[in-house]
């Protein structure tokens, strides 16, 4: 699932100097996984003892200027129940956001009307949720990481993911497969469905972890 939605959000990589010389000569699976647990630790551990808002600001926005490719080097192939899985989740949501916000926050806006449960609370979307209030969220879930209850934004950030996914479905349903124009539209729309409800599972999987202090 990661490596397809990845693929969305592909542009040309721009590492900072040295953050990626623990991968030269690095093709042990076991070795990429420990740097990945590893750097993800410590750069959470680092930013909740000293939450300076300049730190938290540039790494909310580090992908706008370094591309997602760059958040997928280093943590993408961890496992979805795992530490650096988690963080990889969330930066993925926020990219889709951000690559879309038009449509994500029409899907949202649709699980919000269609779903019968608490998920459009449980995120904190302003309501309605045009595409300045998804992407202004997609920043507070992906701050609150660093800065709140780590446990909270997950499960946020799931919540979105799952009344999304809901609306995607929805649109689907509504998409006609005679449009000329756009005659795949279900099929992405239902694609879209299936992942955003896989990644909300896996994110809320993390929740339960973390707050069991068993997320490595």
């Amino acid at each position: 699932m990661c490596a397809a939605m990845a693929s969305e959000f592909s542009r040309p990589t721009k590492f900072p100097p040295g953050m990626f010389e623990a991968f030269q000569g690095a093709e042990d699976p076991a070795h990429l996984s420990r740097v990945a647990h590893d750097t993800a630790a410590a750069l959470l551990s680092r930013v909740q003892a000293d939450p300076d808002p300049e730190v938290v600001a540039r790494l909310v926005a580090y992908t706008d200027e370094h591309g997602i490719d760059a958040i997928a080097e280093l943590w993408s192939r961890a496992s979805a129940k795992s530490l650096p899985g988690a963080l990889w989740r969330v930066y993925l949501l926020r990219a889709l956001i951000r690559q879309d916000p038009r449509s994500m926050s029409l899907a949202f806006q649709r699980g919000a009307e269609v779903s019968h449960t608490i998920d459009q609370v449980v995120a904190g979307a302003a309501i309605p949720a045009g595409p300045d209030e998804v992407v202004e969220l997609a920043d507070r879930i992906l701050h609150g990481l660093f800065t709140g209850d780590f446990a909270v934004a997950l499960e946020r950030a799931a919540a979105f993911a799952r009344v999304a996914a809901v609306g995607s479905a929805s649109l689907a349903d509504d998409a006609d497969e005679t449009d000329a124009v756009h005659p795949d539209r279900p099929a992405k729309l239902t694609t879209r469905a299936y992942r955003l409800t896989e990644l909300a599972d896996e994110l809320t999987s993390c929740a339960r972890l973390w707050r069991r202090d068993a997320l490595d």
